[in-house]
């Protein structure tokens, strides 16, 4: 049998699970600090981080895996390095080894997702769909072992029957890996069902490679003690906490979980620190809160657009100003450091109108932008409409664009973290410096027809943007997602 010989140990831990737009780095730090001994990454899928480059983020001290849309798919630090395990979900062995080799250097180990039954991961061979195919999983596993310097798992869901169960973790534990991860419900199975303790029981007692035992909050896992008790029950060496981390990540913790307000401060301040989007922080506050969305803070953060929102709803806006002063400084010290490295937005800026204005969603009208009202504008005075060029910075990834009307150029001297708030400040020197109505609250101005607003900070390319995913009457909206899928998280993908 082979064996990697740089195993991460998986003996006797407790580990945060794989959970889709769940288990980003701000939550992955929360759970460390709490207790976790391993914490995995959100499954992310071959061919997205096939096309993403390893970036070194200097500003924000992080290894950045950036996809050519400039959307971070997934993002690390040197103090988890040697406790995060990536999970990628996949159904070819060569794409496999290909984002193994991609991502081993920054990880300290390798998972492959046998267990999501969403439709958005198996109908292209991958999660679960991988269940019925073992010829195919052997081969990955193989792979995998075979070509990555880092210890190989997988994640399953049990079998139809128990014995089609140990046939296939049999033939699963030959290839090598370090680990096996079962979730003890059938593919068609949700957390309302019963954990099966029996069958992961017997999976265990029939390997001889560590068993983790996941699938338990809904019906065993409320806190630190009963993690030991389920990891009794189906005598695994280890024990995968998926929902009840997810709803209060201090559930680690031998002490006790700290108070849920505390907690969800802590989460915020790693978001801003790391430059977590404001929406993955929005969805995982949203798990944490609950049944409390309907709570005045929980109207306060459904409201919120931004971060700076969400740590003003949570008492937190001196932290965001600080913060952001701080980060701003390091990157301007790594640009006065580099300035090779620094793209103009014009070749030539001479006779290009700059102010240093920002777009501020919060400061204009539900249905008017800048943009709206600039190409209104040309229109009545039968201009060609307004053309936008928009670069971005390589060291920071922030952007600035340059607006084209009537042969004129203008440009806001401020960096923006997006392409569109990049656009929207250029049209709003190109406004202001023709004395023009920008679309401001209490501003008077010319009726614009009524168009769908531009998201300012929203990607919309990801598939799960367009569906609501966050649960109570609150949470309605879409929300961005860090990786492919339509569907929201399940325990013990």
């Amino acid at each position: 049998m082979i064996v990697n010989s740089l195993s991460l140990c998986y003996h006797n831990k407790l580990i945060l699970a794989p959970m889709v737009r769940v288990g980003t780095l701000p939550m992955r730090l929360l759970a460390l600090d709490y207790g976790a001994d391993i914490v995995y990454c959100e499954e992310l899928i071959d061919l997205k981080m096939l096309q993403c480059k390893r970036v070194v983020n200097e500003a924000l001290s992080t290894v950045d895996f950036v996809a050519p849309d400039d959307r971070v798919v997934f993002r690390t630090c040197e103090r988890e390095q040697s406790r995060v395990v990536f999970q990628m979900g996949t159904s070819d062995a060569e794409r496999a080894l290909a984002v193994a080799r991609l991502v081993e250097n920054d990880v300290a180990g390798i998972d492959v997702n046998m267990g999501c039954p969403k439709e958005y991961s198996t109908k292209g061979g991958m999660g679960a769909a991988l269940l019925s195919d073992p010829d195919k999983i052997e081969k990955i596993l193989s792979t995998l072992v075979k070509g990555t310097q880092r210890p190989v798992t997988c994640k399953i869901r049990i079998l139809p029957s128990l014995e089609d169960t140990l046939s296939l973790v049999k033939r699963i534990e030959r290839t090598g890996i370090a680990a096996i991860a079962v979730h003890g419900r059938k593919r068609e199975e949700r957390p309302q069902h019963p954990v099966s303790c029996e069958a992961i029981k017997a999976v265990a007692e029939t390997l001889s490679i560590p068993v983790i035992a996941n699938g338990g909050s809904h019906d065993h896992i409320q806190g630190y003690l009963d993690i030991e008790d389920f990891r009794q029950a189906t005598a695994a060496s280890s024990v995968m906490v998926a929902r009840a981390a997810m709803w209060n990540p201090s559930i680690f913790l031998k002490e006790g979980p700290r108070p849920l307000e505390e907690v969800m401060q802590k989460y915020i301040r790693y978001a801003v620190q790391y430059d977590n989007h404001y929406t993955n922080t929005k969805y995982c506050l949203c798990q944490m809160l609950r049944e409390h969305l309907e709570s005045p803070q929980g109207r306060l953060l459904h409201a919120a657009q931004s971060s700076q929102e969400i740590c003003e709803a949570f008492g937190l806006g001196a932290f965001y100003e600080e913060t952001t002063r701080e980060l701003d400084a390091r990157r301007g010290k790594l640009l006065a450091r580099s300035p090779e490295e620094v793209e103009e937005p014009a070749e030539d800026t001479s006779g290009i109108i700059k102010m240093a204005v920002k777009f501020d969603r919060r400061a204009y009208s539900p249905q008017i932008t800048p943009k709206m009202c600039l190409l209104e504008w040309c229109r009545r005075e039968k201009l060609a409409q307004p053309v936008y060029e928009t670069v971005q910075r390589p060291l920071d990834r922030l952007f600035c664009s340059v607006v084209t009307v009537a042969e004129q150029k203008y440009q806001s001297t401020l960096w923006d973290k997006s392409k569109k708030l990049a656009e929207q400040a250029a049209a709003i020197v190109c406004l202001r410096s023709q004395g023009l109505p920008e679309g401001r609250l209490r501003e008077e101005g010319p009726s614009l027809h009524k168009r769908k607003r531009e998201a300012p900070d929203q990607d919309t390319g990801d598939p799960r943007a367009q569906e609501p995913v966050l649960p109570g009457e609150l949470c309605k909206k879409p929300f961005l997602a860090l990786a492919s899928g339509k569907e929201s998280p399940l325990e013990g993908w």
